[in-house]
């Protein structure tokens, strides 16, 4: 039950206290905090190559067939699972000319036959699933996304963009063979972005020879410098182990470790995550209900005190109003470090693009692309999600140096919170997958032979003509020798032709691709750009109409008392004193839940420090 609660009895208890204040601002921040509280759902990310049994193992994971399998197709789409007392299946596709986002319910039979386009030819974004499973049931949000490298699909890139706001991320990778380089440098960059991650080796119930691949696996994770668990799992026993209640099967499918790691390194980890934000959040809304407080308590108690309070709160004032103006100075840090950043990030995304456009004319030069195009679509692909993904763990990375930077001009405010930048980098706007061109097929034997006879007809012709001087026939042993030549000449000029046009093709085609990638990739990062300048822009300044209400609260307060009749001095005076044991006794509470090192490590978030001839004189808090 929400009473039984403690975390949220202290956020309605703060939110009481800031409603008598009339403290409209705290109430709306801490009444976010209340819906966290509330709902707490928690979001798995299953990522891994095509074909690893990621819809098998989801489908395990909940104990409901809700995603499609087969031996010969992928997931093309980003499914998202969530509870649902019904099954019940929503398409959400990109609008037309870059319009809002079209929700559309489909039948959920018709979900097997989804592709990564709409009947109206614009862009799946995501299938929403709701379907009703214990599991989801517990607030746990599971979301299959297709296979890195998949044709169709945007990539590592739009999987890594959703991993900043995944609370965990499972990745998959069957028994088969070893990790792939590809799939190393994905755990490395979604090591980076979410905190929680683990590798699934999955269908050991197929390959007998697992522990080697395992072994084999971690020792690959050892030499990258990559720290993470591994887990075997089957999703066919856990499948088996439901359907006949068998505990034995249950532990050789290793989902009994799954579900560990989600406890101790997903669900514990979110408790304490959340009970510091509420501690902090109760903290700054206590501090700043304090100042307000503490100020006019002092001018009632000490007019001399009061006096020397209203000064320094009309200088507290005069800075705070320095913050709230558009030319303060973290607006200005803000915007040079917004403009910054972008070319920062467009200089290392078109540098990453080409060195891998060069590398890939130098193969190209080397090798014929028409017997290994398949080969370098594999490559390409892969290699430009790898670059992509490392352009986007670095915009997260300067993003929150950006963020700790302007958060400079508010220490003399005490420390600050600092805003989850990175869940910035995703949002619903996905890029239109880019696909490499095919190349025209080589000619068959038919027009093979059709070069040869053309080149040796005129070999033929010309040498009997010389022969029939000399009074040969026309076609004769010179002749036919002479024909062989030249048509031998022909077919090897021809071969060389079309060799120069493919790999000409082959070069316009990698361009062409290149080209398309840094198009709709530089498209989503100006978007995301500008996402996480408004962030910033409107957290920064939320806390410093916080800092200025706060202050000018006390000075108003403070001028109040200092004009307040004496019979009425004592009578308020206890009224301030009972609301400052309220207030102090949420302090203690939430420092409590903080702990002895984050106090002195961190002050809560934008605390407007008490002058020091505002700060009362209270007798203890009954404990």
């Amino acid at each position: 039950m929400v009473a039984a609660n403690p975390l949220l009895t202290m956020v309605s208890e703060t939110i009481a206290v800031a409603k008598a204040a009339e403290r409209g601002d705290l109430v709306a921040r801490l009444e976010t905090v209340a819906g966290k509280v509330r709902d707490p759902r928690r979001r798995i990310l299953v990522a891994g190559l095509g074909n690893q049994g990621k819809s098998r193992f989801v489908n395990a994971l909940i104990n409901m067939d809700v995603c499609p399998v087969a031996d010969d197709s992928t997931t093309a789409v980003t499914t998202v699972l969530s509870y649902g007392g019904q099954p019940r299946a929503t398409v959400v596709a990109a609008g037309a000319d870059g319009g809002e986002n079209t929700r559309e319910p489909v039948p959920f039979e018709a979900v097997p036959a989804l592709t990564a386009r709409s009947p109206q030819g614009r862009a799946v974004l995501r299938l929403e699933l709701e379907a009703p499973s214990r599991l989801l049931a517990d607030g746990i949000v599971v979301v299959d996304t297709p296979g890195l490298g998949v044709h169709g699909t945007t990539g590592a890139a739009g999987v890594l963009a959703q991993a900043p706001a995944a609370d965990a991320v499972l990745v998959l990778t069957d028994a088969s063979t070893e990790l792939t380089e590809t799939e190393v440098d994905f755990l490395r960059q979604v090591r980076e972005l979410c905190p929680a991650v683990a590798l699934l080796v999955t269908k050991i119930d197929l390959y007998p020879h697992w522990r080697q691949v395992f072994e084999a696996n971690r020792k690959h994770l050892h030499a990258n410098g990559i720290e993470m668990p591994m887990l075997p799992v089957s999703a066919v026993l856990r499948a088996h182990a439901m359907r006949l209640q068998d505990e034995g099967l249950g532990r050789e499918s290793g989902f009994g470790l799954v579900f560990q790691f989600l406890r101790e390194q997903v669900v514990a980890r979110d408790q304490a995550a959340m009970q510091r934000a509420v501690a902090l959040d109760i903290s700054s809304a206590a501090e700043h209900l304090a100042l307000a407080l503490g100020s006019e308590l002092v001018a009632l108690r000490d007019p001399e005190r009061g006096a020397a309070a209203i000064r320094e709160l009309h200088a507290a004032k005069a800075e705070a109003e320095k913050l709230h103006r558009h030319t303060a100075a973290w607006q200005q840090t803000l915007g040079d470090g917004i403009t910054d950043l972008a070319g920062d990030i467009d200089h290392d995304l078109r540098n990453r693009l080409r060195d891998i456009a060069r590398t890939a004319e130098d193969w190209i030069d080397q090798h014929d692309p028409g017997r290994h195009w398949d080969s370098m679509d594999e490559w390409l692909t892969a290699t430009v999600g790898s670059a992509v993904g490392d352009n986007l763990v670095w915009t997260g990375t300067r993003a929150v140096k950006l963020a700790e930077r302007v958060a400079t001009h508010f220490d003399d405010l005490g420390a600050v919170d600092l805003p989850e930048v990175r869940d910035t980098l995703d949002d619903d706007s996905r890029a239109e997958s880019c696909t490499l061109a095919d190349l025209e097929p080589d000619l068959g034997l038919g027009h093979k032979l059709l070069v040869g006879v053309r080149g040796s007809y005129g070999g033929v012709v010309m040498a009997g003509m010389v022969g029939t001087m000399a009074g040969l026939a026309l076609i004769n042993p010179l002749s036919l020798g002479a024909g062989v030549l030249l048509g031998g000449k022909a077919f090897s000029d021809d071969k060389k032709a079309r060799l120069a046009k493919r790999r000409a093709d082959a070069k316009m085609a990698v361009r062409r691709y290149l080209d398309d990638i840094a198009f709709h990739t530089g498209k989503e990062t100006k978007d995301r750009l500008h996402r996480i300048h408004r962030l910033l822009r409107d957290h920064f300044t939320a806390i410093a109409d916080r800092t200025l209400r706060s202050i000018d609260e006390s000075l108003r307060a403070a001028q109040e008392a200092a004009n307040l009749e004496a019979a009425r001095r004592t009578e308020r005076a206890a009224e301030l004193e009972r609301r400052l044991r309220v207030v102090a006794e949420l302090r203690r509470h939430a420092n409590t839940l903080l702990g002895p090192e984050p106090q002195a490590a961190l002050a809560p978030a934008a605390q407007p420090h008490l002058p020091p001839a505002a700060q009362p004189q209270l007798p203890p808090t009954a404990h």
